[in-house]
């Protein structure tokens, strides 16, 4: 079965240009059939402070009421969307930028408000994904780049990109081996926050919830943990975390970072 890789890249290397443009002259040299997924929360929170609109998170995630749709709409969909594609273009890679709207890829389920009402979110599941379309544009050599949107019912939702990656991950494990990478400014998932060198190079659930429990894990790495045992339980076969810029490695047999298992 032919080798997949799903890579989604933080919004902490997506702020710093330089580490943008390595990460993307790397990427554009995988060879294989590649995915990219991308956040960019902290350019959104930026460009929100300066339109006089507060950024609100709870557990990492941030919420969503309609004012902030269309400042993420904005930004994620067009701002680090475009400039993503326009690089890779300059690159020789042929991408294309998209959302979930575009071509129905991801259909989304607005998120029922429970304890916390996130607003304006989407929630998926791999039938969310169209593998038809995808499959189509990965077998011409296009590369699609999904911002961190997706809809329902005629509109927008945003959507963790973790859980966008996870998500397309496991709906197209039935048609490539896939190996699912969650690529940011870390050397991978640290057991001390404030030590670069404290890595774990190997997390199973049991772990996880150890380091849980005691509360060791900072609230950013949740959401890439939590979509991380979600695709190795749906049959998606590698899940690394790592850093954006040990990407060459990390796309070889010889992969640095968290390796998570069941």
């Amino acid at each position: 079965m032919q080798r997949l890789f799903v890579i989604k890249i933080g919004g902490n290397v997506i702020d710093r240009s330089e580490a943008l443009d390595v990460f993307l002259s790397r990427f554009s040299k995988i060879q294989e059939p590649k995915i990219l997924i991308h956040g960019g929360g902290a350019i959104a929170t930026r460009i929100g402070e300066k339109l006089q609109i507060k950024s609100n998170y709870v557990n990492g995630r941030r919420i969503t009421d309609a004012e902030t749709l269309d400042l993420v709409t904005m930004v994620y969909g067009g701002l680090i969307n475009k400039k993503i594609v326009a690089r890779l273009q300059q690159l020789g890679s042929n991408a294309m930028g998209v959302t979930g709207a575009d071509g129905n890829l991801l259909n989304a389920t607005k998120r029922k408000p429970g304890t916390v009402d996130y607003g304006f979110v989407g929630d998926l599941t791999p039938a969310s994904v169209n593998q038809d379309l995808l499959r189509l544009l990965l077998n011409n050599n296009i590369i699609p780049v999904f911002a961190p949107l997706t809809h329902a019912d005629g509109t927008m939702l945003n959507t963790n990109a973790d859980t966008i990656a996870s998500t397309i991950a496991v709906a197209m494990c039935s048609h490539f081996n896939v190996r699912l990478m969650y690529c940011f400014e870390k050397a991978g998932v640290l057991e001390d926050v404030n030590d670069p060198a404290s890595v774990i190079t190997k997390m199973d659930q049991e772990k996880y919830a150890s380091l849980l429990k005691a509360g060791a894990l900072h609230d950013g790495i949740l959401p890439k943990l939590e979509n991380a045992f979600d695709a190795i339980r749906s049959g998606v076969q590698e899940v690394l975390i790592g850093d954006a810029e040990h990407l060459e490695k990390n796309t070889s047999a010889d992969t640095t970072g968290t390796l998570i298992t069941l």
